[in-house]
């Protein structure tokens, strides 16, 4: 990327955005984005942020979130992935805290025990530990007709400034599990809705 004198796309030396960083920075170079409001250096191998000029403690960072419309469903007994529940995030700082919100849309054709889990990169979090079967979010269905809401939020300290992806897993007991759809359809009665996952950066 061509540095003028005046620095990038006329911004001054040392100011751009995160889209624009140099190409071929040099160990130690520090740059500010303007779009994120950041300090960021280049240690050799990757752009890392230090500081953020005006985030203080408990401000929001960056939000990411995925919305999954489709309906899915699982008949597996071991914990798996729900199909596309999942977003990836970047935390700007190791002292960040990633705040995980998760709402779904449940159905199942058993009235039965159905467990979910947050997933971090490959480790499940936000679990309990007083059982030998321990979850983040359990869920009993009551009626096999209707869908019903499920939510779990958990705030996670990932010390990490990779990135890291969040998703869901779920496994029933008996018979099938639906998110996004009922059961079962009846004529003239059809309901659908959708499944979310937001990940938001606290600073820490």
């Amino acid at each position: 990327m061509a540095i003028s004198s005046n620095g990038v796309a006329g911004l001054k030396t040392g100011v751009c955005t995160s889209t624009t960083r140099p190409s071929g920075p040099y160990e130690g170079q520090m740059i500010y984005e303007t779009d994120t409001d950041m300090i960021a250096v280049w240690n050799g191998t990757a752009w890392r942020y230090i500081a953020a000029t005006t985030a203080t403690s408990g401000s929001v960072l960056q939000v990411q979130s995925t919305t999954v419309t489709a309906a899915t469903s699982t008949t597996s007994s071991s914990y798996v992935d729900i199909s596309g529940l999942s977003v990836s995030i970047t935390p700007k700082a190791t002292s960040s805290n990633i705040y995980v919100s998760v709402s779904l849309m449940v159905s199942g054709n058993a009235t039965d025990d159905t467990y979910y889990n947050i997933i971090r990169n490959s480790t499940a979090i936000g679990q309990g530990t007083g059982a030998s079967n321990n979850q983040s979010l359990y869920l009993r269905l009551t009626d096999s007709l209707l869908p019903e809401s499920a939510s779990i939020e958990f705030l996670d300290s990932p010390s990490t400034t990779s990135a890291t992806t969040y998703k869901m897993q779920w496994k029933t007991r008996v018979g099938t599990l639906f998110i996004n759809n009922r059961a079962y359809e009846t004529s003239g009665f059809v309901l659908s809705g959708i499944s979310t996952i937001t990940a938001m950066e606290i600073a820490g």
